[in-house]
């Protein structure tokens, strides 16, 4: 049997920008990418911790360092400059896996500095 599990999360992300007229997608710092585990292109779930939107989407790599969390397209709807998101991603993993499994999390603070993380 296979159980779908939390793979990635990303925790308290602050939106720093906004583009209605981007082809749509998530852009965030490569740097953040790659500490939560995710990849571009990657598909996922996202909560505003604002306004309780919540939304699917795929990740796009911005600027390393930048700390860039940026709506594109119809995202961009979801959300404004300054709202925390919780950014989740999915795997499956065998039963005897998931008994033991521990996703990769960070948590940001101030312009998206990590604060803390696990699973990694």
């Amino acid at each position: 049997m296979q159980i779908h599990l939390l793979k990635s999360k990303i925790h308290r992300a602050q939106v720093t920008a906004a583009s209605l007229n981007y082809e749509g997608s998530l852009t965030i710092a490569l740097d953040l990418m790659e500490a939560a585990g995710f990849v571009p292109y990657e598909r996922v779930l996202c909560s505003n911790l604002a306004n309780g939107e919540r939304f699917e989407t795929y990740l796009i790599p911005g600027e390393r360092g930048s700390g860039a969390i940026v709506l594109n397209g119809a995202t961009a709807h979801l959300g404004q400059v300054g709202d925390r998101l919780t950014i989740m991603s999915y795997t499956f993993a065998d039963e005897a896996a998931a008994k033991n499994w521990q996703p990769r999390v960070i948590v940001l603070g101030e312009k998206n500095a990590v604060i803390n993380q696990r699973g990694i």
